[in-house]
């Protein structure tokens, strides 16, 4: 581990290895399934309005789950926010901070979500009817493997996308382009967290329909921290950390080692709130060049 010049480690040693992952996550385990619960009932009225359109063929519902779909960025990147917390064992609180982060990345967070919709349309498109001429013209399969691998891509830069949304000052489009190249420069940790997302949905697909019971309160916030303990070191390492180093500043992300002996470690300090605040305006805005 890097030493600066009076002795202090310039980052933590990062969290690793499955034993920390849950170490971490027993500690926060009731948590992390309130989190899920307040995520889950955000998008209630959103599956009931598709539940009702289905069951009657009305779409007079529609505008109840389209209303309610609009969240799915916000929560999401209020969701993401306390599960990084957790994940690099810092202080968050649920119901303050998920509604804080709504509030204060409703911007990004909503075009994220209008973004998401748009492709996922596309793809639900593109690829069936692919999949379906390629089957009496193989040339189709070359549009076919293509629309897939994008799939794949765009699906994995959200591993990303949101972390950077609630960590970041980048714009938009810093956002999209730091996401499509962290996809490969952190493709072992994107590899982990497309095993773990497998590995849940199968496990939900085993139980089913008993997993009608486990989903309000684990699977979400689960995948969730698996993403941000896995991913945000690495956008810790490369987008954020270099940017500090390159001015010779210190990261107020990692003021807690900064303390004396004789300070209670674990006093929650909402001055540091605002020091990361005022740390981070227009200095975490960081692109991959």
């Amino acid at each position: 581990m890097a030493l600066m010049g009076n002795g202090m480690p310039r980052m933590p040693a990062e969290k690793k290895g499955i034993f920390k992952f849950f170490e971490i996550y027993g500690r926060r385990c009731w948590n992390l399934m309130g989190l899920n619960l307040l995520y889950f009932i955000i998008f209630l009225p959103s599956l009931l309005g598709g539940y009702l359109v289905n069951k009657t063929q009305s779409y007079a519902p529609l505008s109840l789950a389209l209303l309610t779909a609009i969240m799915f960025g916000p929560a999401t990147a209020a969701m993401t926010k306390i599960c990084r917390n957790y994940s690099q064992e810092r202080n968050a609180f649920l119901l303050s901070d998920f509604f804080d982060t709504i509030k204060k990345n409703i911007k990004q967070s909503l075009i994220m979500g209008i973004i998401d919709t748009i492709f996922i349309l596309g793809f639900a498109v593109a690829i069936p009817t692919y999949k379906i001429n390629a089957e009496e013209n193989p040339v189709i399969y070359i549009p076919f493997a293509i629309s897939l691998s994008c799939l794949i891509v765009f699906f994995m830069m959200h591993f990303y996308i949101y972390l950077m949304i609630v960590s970041t000052n980048l714009n938009m489009r810093q956002i999209l382009k730091n996401s499509f190249f962290l996809v490969f420069l952190g493709v072992k940790q994107g590899i982990y967290c497309l095993l773990v997302i497998i590995a849940v949905v199968a496990l939900m697909a085993m139980l089913w329909p008993y997993t009608l019971f486990i989903i309000p309160f684990w699977p979400f916030s689960f995948i969730c921290f698996a993403i941000c303990f896995n991913c945000y070191p690495v956008i810790r390492k490369i987008v954020i950390q270099p940017y500090y180093d390159a001015r010779g500043e210190e990261n107020p992300e990692f003021d807690y080692l900064r303390k004396k002996p004789d300070e209670n470690l674990f006093e929650d300090s909402p001055q540091l709130e605002k020091t990361e605040k005022k740390q981070s305006s227009g200095k975490k805005g960081r692109t991959i060049s």
